[in-house]
């Protein structure tokens, strides 16, 4: 995997002694919503690789910029983006997150005009 989406855990072993799991993964996927929401990486202040390592290990998790986005959405990254990885959710877990539940049947009718939009295709 690649540096930026590099888990506390896989950057810093004392963290997790017993090897990463599944929830490694819930990471990245907090850091990927992050940037596909903002359209930027959130861990954009860093010169080197070094110094970006050290910020996911010693930084506070990035967050979502202040009233832009649902408190669904907020607490879904929140989760995903745990330090510790034996407080994050697994995909199980998520997937009965607020976020995805509540929002399942009204999602099914957004995805697919976007990603034709994005793919600039006619449904």
């Amino acid at each position: 995997i690649s540096n930026i989406f590099s888990q506390p855990e896989r950057i810093d072993p004392s963290g997790n002694p017993s090897n990463y799991d599944i929830r490694s993964d819930v990471w990245s996927l907090g850091i990927s919503l992050i940037e596909l929401a903002t359209g930027r990486f959130p861990y954009d202040t860093w010169g080197s690789p070094f110094e970006q390592l050290k910020q996911v290990v010693q930084d506070d998790p990035p967050r979502l910029p202040p009233g832009e986005f649902s408190s669904d959405f907020k607490d879904f990254i929140t989760l995903c983006l745990q330090k510790d990885y034996t407080k994050r959710p697994n995909y199980v877990q998520l997937l009965q997150h607020p976020f995805c539940s509540v929002n399942h049947e009204h999602q099914k009718n957004l995805i697919a005009p976007f990603v034709c939009e994005i793919l600039d295709l006619k449904e």
